[in-house]
């Protein structure tokens, strides 16, 4: 896999467009992915990772991740919509100082839960395992993030 396009790119594209600021659509994902977070921690805690549990982990750490990008996106006046739009919010990262690795990895989660979702993918128990490990190292840093600077 690959690291997507720089976000110039896709905003050059139409894929992602300068609108006004959305704190109260912002503050409802932020709010949300903290919810599932917290969910998915107890689950992880209590249940661990088998194979029943697979796809629906990467799911759920893919959409915990997702939402504060585009609650960040909303907050600095983005939106995003249409073919490549959710790798379009992963490039944001970029903009938001993470590292290569963790774009590419985001990146990855990416394609395999669109394989899960679109094509009927079954995800191994240790790529779960890696999946949950960074988004819980991950998900702090991408929260202190969309801190609204107003």
């Amino acid at each position: 896999m690959r690291i997507p396009d720089d976000f110039e790119t896709y905003v050059k594209r139409g894929i992602i467009r300068k609108s006004s600021t959305n704190r109260p659509r912002a503050k409802f994902l932020i709010s949300e992915s903290q919810k599932t977070f917290n969910g998915l921690v107890k689950r992880l805690d209590v249940m661990g990772i088998d194979e029943d549990s697979a796809n629906s982990i990467v799911k759920d750490c893919y959409d915990v991740l997702m939402e504060l990008i585009r609650a960040r996106l909303l907050l600095d006046g983005y939106n995003s919509s249409g073919a490549f739009a959710h790798e379009a919010e992963v490039s944001y990262l970029n903009k938001l100082d993470f590292k290569d690795k963790d774009i590419l990895f985001l990146n990855d989660m990416r394609y395999f839960r669109n394989s899960v979702t679109y094509y009927g993918k079954i995800l191994t128990v240790d790529y779960a395992g890696k999946v949950a490990e960074f988004t819980k190292k991950i998900y702090p840093k991408l929260k202190e993030r969309c801190r609204d600077p107003i």
